[in-house]
């Protein structure tokens, strides 16, 4: 039998309302796969893959600690009047993808770009497009998918 998944939900607070949503989202879909997840707060969306980095690296240090099957990424931009909105959309989709792809590891980005909060809300709400859970739906699967090439090597 395959061990449960273990996963990191990193939930960027600077939208605190919205967070508490996306994460309401992501930990519903979790238990339901019956994995278990460690929560951890940033205080903006620029700051996720860090956090991710972070953890991964303690993993080299602390071979005792439980490690991670993959990671979900969780915050709201929304469109301000600068320029700033841009950077950090592009910066924090790119170091979650760049991570994907550098270390292999299974990322479900829930980091919703919107213009303003009713788009965010209709987003991140459980009862609409509940994005948290699709970016925890996103995570297990890329799991299963590792755990699928690991059975069957060249």
């Amino acid at each position: 039998m395959t061990e449960k998944p273990h996963l990191m939900i990193v939930e960027a607070r600077f939208y605190e309302d919205i967070a508490d949503e996306l994460v309401k989202g992501a930990i519903a879909e979790i238990e339901k796969d019956g994995a278990t997840y460690q929560r951890v707060s940033v205080p903006g969306c620029l700051e996720i893959p860090a956090a991710i980095l972070y953890a991964l690296r303690s993993m080299d240090f602390f071979t005792a600690r439980k490690r991670f099957d993959g990671y979900v990424g969780l915050g709201c931009v929304i469109r301000g009047e600068t320029t700033h909105y841009d950077i950090v959309c592009n910066e924090s989709a790119r170091g979650l993808q760049d991570l994907a792809l550098r270390y292999a590891l299974a990322i479900g980005n829930g980091v919703l770009t919107v213009e303003n909060r009713d788009q965010a809300w209709a987003r991140a709400s459980v009862a609409a497009k509940n994005k948290g859970g699709f970016a925890a739906r996103a995570c297990l699967d890329m799991i299963e998918l590792k755990r699928q090439f690991r059975l069957y090597p060249r």
